[in-house]
């Protein structure tokens, strides 16, 4: 299996929604440069060189994310809350195919119930939630695991909407973190999966409330987050059954399939 090379520039593409940044001065004073570009900055200050990034907003052609650009994301991070509907079935079948195919995908906060992450997933991703400023601490239960480097245990979010259980997603590959807030409430806030060749984080913190992608230990954990999703391999095709010998699975009248009968015939 060839793997990727860790030397070049990982190319990172940061989705937003971009509505409430629009529509809500409270966000606007949080984020005066959208929430995609804390994100953004947040990833290039702890990956550095390493990173190369763009941004793609809802509202561009294609959601910004045609065939074209995502062949060229190695990792592409979401963010979405208020306009899940409004991304188009062709758009969101295409990022799938692309996490398939080997792109890592980084989801963020709300974007659980993005169409990329429920496609993914195979189940409705809700979950329980109180918008109330609620202290959340992300505790790590998975130490050795590359997400969690660097990361405060607990890491202590002062305010965040509450996220609690029950989380209906599969059981995860990996729980790198869950989180506890102060109405008593547990979560599962960082979980990673992989679907094809291509791995998945979800995180939940960011509520556009709340200063949280200013937060620096937040930005460490996307900034890991997407470097642990890069892609596996270089090669980002799937594996179609076209690319066998046919002959391999026809089946002949007398049920043998067309080797064995060649064989039967040798033996015979």
């Amino acid at each position: 299996m060839t793997t990727t090379d860790n030397a070049a520039p990982l190319r990172v593409t940061v989705w937003g929604e971009n509505r409430h940044e629009q529509r809500d001065q409270r966000v606007r004073d949080l984020y005066p440069e959208g929430m995609h570009s804390a994100i953004r900055d947040g990833i290039v200050e702890n990956l550095g060189d390493s990173v190369t990034t763009r941004i793609a907003l809802l509202d561009d052609p294609e959601h910004g994310l045609s065939e074209e650009v995502l062949a060229q994301t190695d990792v592409l991070t979401w963010w979405g809350h208020m306009a899940h509907g409004e991304v188009s079935d062709e758009v969101a079948e295409r990022v799938q195919r692309h996490v398939l195919s080997g792109m890592g995908l980084v989801v963020l906060h709300s974007g659980h119930w993005s169409k990329p992450f429920t496609r993914l997933m195979g189940t409705t991703c809700t979950l329980r939630w109180r918008n109330e400023a609620d202290r959340e601490l992300v505790w790590t239960v998975n130490p050795s695991h590359p997400i969690a480097e660097g990361i405060p245990h607990p890491l202590i979010i002062p305010e965040q909407e509450m996220y609690g259980e029950h989380f209906d997603i599969p059981v995860p590959d990996e729980l790198v973190f869950v989180s506890s807030f102060s109405g008593g409430e547990v979560f599962r806030s960082g979980c990673t999966f992989r679907r094809g060749k291509g791995k998945i984080f979800y995180f939940s913190p960011g509520d556009q409330d709340y200063p949280v992608y200013q937060q620096r230990d937040v930005r460490r954990v996307i900034a890991n987050g997407v470097g642990w999703a890069r892609p596996a391999v270089a090669d980002r095709e799937m594996p179609f059954l076209d690319r066998y010998p046919t002959e391999w699975f026809v089946t002949g009248e007398s049920g043998q399939g067309v080797g064995d009968a060649a064989a039967a015939g040798k033996d015979a």
